[in-house]
């Protein structure tokens, strides 16, 4: 908090100056000379492989289709004659949607947080996504923030980026909510100014570093579960990769060992996942009760189940991000085009929080509607209950009223 308290004050105060200065500092992008891309986008900052470009169709198609269908219809209910309590859906009109940098591109994160905005019907939707060090952006999440709608893209990351988003600048729309993961300073940032009335934002959840857990057992591909381990480990040094093994022999176990070997030395970014294999956990446990009870304990971002009759155990799931069943479903269907979204809860937080859906870019609003019978019927429960607790003018706003009855 001492790190990120200072840069939150300083855009809050600073604006667009602060913004670009940080910008410079963090990211190296000193030719930066505007943090704010504003739609429409230019083509050219869009282009990119044809291939790419199908991939990231098919993934906004599958996308869509989940999350639309979580679309939930008014309620009205009668709860006594001429008492109709009913409940309505608004989208929230300004929500800031950050997208990580570091170590990675990622198109899939702008799509997992954009297309539910889109869907939801979000009036504004601001991207915020830290610039390459020669200034630019890169073009697969121009291209996705074009196909979602999105009005601007801030060209900064880390706390800077979600305090521009909390309270605006020059040049930054001021947002409603604040969507996406990030890392300590991200997540710490987004905290602190939930937590601002004065900023008058909310966020999703605390999201930070990757986690995965795979529960694996004798009848599990030792090359599945390495490649599950290892696909995690690849976000980040910081990740935390755990494998619960269930009655699994040394030589089962071995196996499992020289396939994350093998794999990894295979991997572009192999000295990222040496760091995050270092402090990774194996576990090894007699049945599938207590590997379940460790997973709901611990509440991992991803929960894989590569194990015999694995669809049997999401009866047991009490606590996850995302769980993703069988040999043939490794978690990169989900970070990426499976529909599902990857945007989702860690450091033990699926306990009490879902991932991104569709209801995290809606609001629940609620109506009462009485007749003056509905008012008889209920009244005397309201002016007894407001006696209770001794609020007099609740108890009157009703007896007034049920007198004006009596006179007519």
């Amino acid at each position: 908090m001492g790190i990120v308290n200072p840069i939150i004050d300083g855009v809050r105060k600073g604006g667009d100056k602060a913004l670009l200065e940080y910008t410079h500092k963090f990211e190296k992008a000193t030719s930066l000379t505007s943090t704010v891309l504003k739609a429409p986008f230019p083509e050219n900052l869009m282009q990119i492989a044809p291939e790419t470009k199908e991939a990231i169709d098919i993934s906004y198609e599958n996308i869509r289709k989940f999350h639309a269908a979580q679309e939930t219809e008014d309620l009205r209910v009668e709860t006594m004659p001429g008492v109709v309590c009913s409940r309505f859906v608004r989208p929230i009109e300004r929500v800031g949607l950050y997208v990580p940098g570091g170590t990675a591109v990622l198109p899939s994160t702008t799509l997992m947080l954009g297309v539910p905005a889109k869907v939801a019907g979000c009036k504004k939707i601001v991207i915020a996504s830290p610039p390459r060090s020669d200034g630019s952006i890169t073009p697969e999440i121009v291209y996705v923030a074009h196909k979602v709608g999105a009005e601007s893209i801030v060209l900064a990351g880390g706390a800077q980026a979600v305090a521009a988003m909390a309270y605006g600048t020059e040049s930054v729309t001021k947002v409603d909510k604040i969507l996406g993961p990030g890392n300590q300073f991200v997540t710490a940032a987004k905290m602190i100014v939930s937590n601002d009335t004065s900023a008058g934002v909310s966020i999703d959840m605390p999201a930070g570093p990757s986690e995965v857990m795979v529960i694996a057992d004798k009848s599990s591909n030792p090359a599945f579960v390495a490649s599950d381990l290892l696909s995690q480990a690849e976000h980040g040094v910081d990740s935390q990769v755990v494998l619960i093994a269930i009655d699994m022999s040394e030589e089962e176990l071995q196996a499992v060992e020289d396939e994350l070997h093998n794999q990894a030395m295979a991997l572009p970014r192999v000295d990222i996942v040496r760091g995050a294999i270092a402090h990774s956990l194996t576990l090894v446990v007699k049945t599938r009760e207590e590997a379940m009870e460790l997973s709901n304990y611990y509440a991992p971002e991803h929960l894989i189940l590569q194990v015999e009759d694995a669809e049997a155990y999401t009866e047991t799931v009490e606590n996850a991000g995302s769980v993703f069943i069988g040999p043939w479903t490794p978690e990169s269907v989900g970070d990426y085009s499976a529909g599902v979204n990857h945007s989702l809860p860690t450091y033990g937080y699926a306990k009490q929080y879902s991932g991104v859906n569709l209801s995290s870019y809606v609001k629940h609003i609620t109506s009462s509607n009485l007749t003056a019978q509905g008012l008889r019927n209920v009244g005397k429960a309201v002016m007894q209950l407001a006696k209770v607790e001794q609020l007099e003018a609740h108890r009157r706003a009703v007896e007034i009223r049920m007198q004006h009855m009596d006179k007519q």
